[in-house]
């Protein structure tokens, strides 16, 4: 045992967007998409009229020489070959453009609803995403300006002349490589799936679909949400969320309730066979399920005998308390075969029981339903009650978690559900570099579990544990430096010596992003591993965190220039970023907080026991991180990151906190590091600029601002050392330099 937990961890406004027109945000949110897509990287070349595609160097290209090896090479590129999208092959966007949508009319018709959001316009979000082409011949993916999210001929919503509007587009082309999304199709009494124009070749993006229309593999199952679904701020789900808290049995596995449901149940038309039948296993104490017939302006005109009773017990209840304290949650058909309460159910943690004969549930091409919900039989409802009561603590307790999952990561928010849709198409476009289910279904998922990077599941830090994969034995030591090779011997040298001694260290990376000339090979010292100097043609600092191919480990030691470590320190983190190789684990930390003086998050550098962040100036991570950094971080910030060569360290954090949903992890508290930082006088130190601290707090709120919530999570624990500062001899201790600093 090489480390001892010294201090518990703590875990720590809700913000959503008012949209005027659910189509219009939806079509938005494609402009955004491809915020989230990274760059493919292990694509086959392909031939486009018998003639080679040119090849591509990486965004950053770089002179570089090896003291040892031969230091990493810029990367050919080709575009990803077209498989599956329609009968036709698609136009390929190049260079950072994969896979780009491209939205037919730009921004939205003006007799069209406007949306209104408070961060910025459409055109603003577009011009975020490095991704997003203008040039329909360099797009594959095209998406609608015509709004076709409802339907409904009834519906004030409904949009009229589609037909003409749709066949008018000049890239229509019979629906070839479209994708048309739609949440409400037919109106009463039949409610078809009628939408009102020939879908030609398109692919459909449908809630509520038939089993018996929906085309397996070409079309995409969605969920039913509401106008009020978040844009881009997950909701937080019921097990750790503000009403799992107010209710304390709602994160046991045992709640007051067995089965609920409150809703509609209706007098005409089609939608009320399974629901009026519920009062049957209806017993008002631990399964309630309540049906109201007052719905619509002649509601009166056509109640039956119970409506007036049921009405009565319907008010009685409260539904969000009945689905915070409920261990399942009945989901039946309504009008049509989805409904809003399969979310709702999701995000309070209630098992969904569904009783939908027919429907495609949502992503079921990639997600498997039967480890996050009961699936019934409309024709079997009177064994709902038992088959429930069946189903054991243990079973409920994995249900609830995965149901927990899924929603967080692909119904949490209106941009998921969109960029689960694309990230499912893209899959298909080239099954050998797709995610498998696995990755589709076990944290972080498929969002985060870019396949370009790798289809291995066990070359992935969050899946070692469930692989029962050990971390790897060996780490690199990437060194950022900006500043010159000045004193003999330089602090560069003496960490490039320090880390080479440790034991774990396999190779040390030296990023030369000085405006200086390298400096000759017999500047730098001699070590017992392979030393390798890349030199960056652009000087940026989002550059220390590319995925150079020099790189072998998965283990990163990142470390400025200034950091000061000895080699027990070293061994010392390593030892512990084994037991949390999907985290950052380090030496210096900050913390972020909530401002309430200013509505705004804050950041603060004061040294106290609580931390949100570990900086990268001294921390290890998996080296999967710098792919994900370079590949799903949009371009924009990416920029702002250069411009201020600041934030990102912060960056890096905002991002494995979202995919860990974990705090970062700090080792031996090492005072040096302040004082070592604050006294770089040179005016290449970040630290020794007035206006890095301002520019750092503005990071917080921005980064926050792209993810749509905070990811950072508050951590009191520090692990030390076996025996650190116990009064013991010194020779009975591992790591004996640490205490002596």
């Amino acid at each position: 045992m090489a480390w001892l937990r010294r201090h518990p961890t703590h875990m720590q406004a809700k913000k959503r967007y008012l949209l005027v027109s659910v189509g219009v945000a939806l079509l938005f949110l494609v402009y955004m998409w491809a915020l989230q897509i990274g760059d493919f990287e292990q694509q086959q070349q392909r031939h486009h009229h018998r003639h080679q595609l040119p090849q591509y160097p990486d965004y950053y290209q770089h002179q570089s020489y090896s003291l040892s090896q031969e230091a990493d090479r810029a990367r050919p590129r080709a575009p990803l070959p077209h498989r599956g999208l329609s009968k036709q092959p698609a136009h390929w966007t190049e260079l950072n453009q994969l896979l780009a949508p491209y939205l037919e009319g730009g921004e939205q018709e003006e007799d069209g609803p406007q949306v209104h959001h408070q961060h910025s316009s459409p055109r603003e979000r577009r011009s975020e995403s490095r991704f997003h082409t203008e040039d329909p011949v360099k797009a594959c993916l095209f998406v609608l300006a015509v709004d076709t999210l409802d339907r409904d001929r009834l519906s004030p919503q409904f949009v009229q002349n589609a037909r003409t509007r749709i066949q008018s587009l000049p890239t229509w082309n019979d629906g070839r490589n479209h994708l048309i999304f739609n949440l409400y199709s037919g109106t009463w009494p039949d409610y078809t799936e009628d939408l009102g124009f020939e879908v030609g070749q398109a692919m459909l993006a449908k809630a509520s679909a038939n089993v018996a229309n929906f085309r397996p593999n070409f079309d995409i199952s969605i969920p039913l949400f509401s106008k009020d679904h978040p844009l881009k701020a997950g909701g937080t789900g019921g097990a750790d969320g503000a009403s799992a808290r107010d209710s304390p049995t709602s994160s046991s596995s045992s709640r007051r309730y067995l089965l609920v449901f409150k809703g509609k149940r209706y007098l005409t038309g089609i939608g009320s066979e399974t629901r009026n039948a519920l009062y049957h296993i209806h017993n008002a104490d631990d399964i309630v399920l309540l049906t109201t017939c007052k719905h619509g302006k002649d509601w009166e005109k056509h109640k039956d005998s119970r409506c007036d009773h049921d009405n009565r017990e319907y008010a009685k209840f409260d539904y969000q308390e009945l689905l915070h304290n409920s261990t399942f949650c009945l989901v039946p058909r309504g009008r049509r075969l989805g409904s809003f309460r399969f979310l709702e159910a999701l995000q309070a943690a209630c098992i969904p029981v569904i009783l939908s004969n027919g429907w495609e549930l949502p992503f079921s091409e990639v997600i498997d339903w039967r480890k996050a919900a009961v699936l019934g039989d409309e024709r079997l409802l009177l064994q709902v009650p038992s088959m429930t009561r069946s189903v054991g603590r243990d079973r409920i307790l994995v249900l609830r978690q995965q149901s927990q999952f899924l929603w967080d990561a692909y119904f949490s928010s209106v941009a998921k559900i969109v960029l689960t849709t694309l990230e499912i198409i893209r899959d298909r476009v080239d099954s050998v570099v797709s995610r498998n289910r696995l990755m589709w279904n076990s944290l972080p998922g498929g969002l985060y579990a870019l396949p370009q990077y790798s289809t291995d599941p066990a070359r992935f830090p969050f899946y070692y544990s469930l692989l029962g994969k050990s971390p790897p034995p060996q780490f690199t030591g990437v060194i950022h430096i900006v500043s010159p090779l000045q004193s003999h011997p330089s602090p560069v040298v003496k960490l490039i010596i320090a880390v080479a001694k440790s034991k774990f260290c396999a190779q040390i990376v030296v990023l030369w992003n000085s405006d200086n000339p390298l400096p000759p090979r017999d500047k730098w010292p001699s070590t017992s591993v392979p030393l390798a100097v890349i030199q960056g043609q652009s000087k940026t600092m989002s550059s220390r965190f590319y995925p150079h191919d020099v790189i072998v480990t998965d283990a990163i030691l990142s470390l400025d220039e200034d950091s000061v470590l000895s080699t027990n320190e070293v061994d010392f983190a390593f030892i512990v970023w084994q037991s949390f190789p999907e985290r950052i684990v380090g030496y210096p930390a900050r913390s972020h907080y909530w401002d309430g003086s200013r509505s705004c998050w804050g950041y603060t550098s004061k040294w106290t026991n609580d931390y949100s962040m570990v900086l990268t100036g001294a921390a290890f991570y998996h080296r999967y991180y710098h792919y994900l950094f370079s590949s799903y971080v949009p371009s924009s910030l990416l920029t702002m990151v250069d411009q201020m060569a600041n934030c990102e360290d912060i960056l890096m954090n905002f991002l494995v906190s979202a995919v860990t949903k974990q705090a970062p992890v700090k080792v031996t508290q090492k005072k040096q590091y302040k004082e070592t930082m604050m006294s770089q006088g040179s005016k290449s130190s970040r630290w020794a600029d007035p206006d890095h601290f301002a520019e750092r707090q503005t990071c917080v709120n921005t980064f926050s601002r792209w993810l749509g919530f905070m990811p950072l999570l508050h951590s009191q624990m520090r692990l030390d050392p076996l025996l650190f500062r116990d009064q013991v001899s010194m020779l009975r201790k591992k790591y004996r330099d640490i205490e002596r600093l």
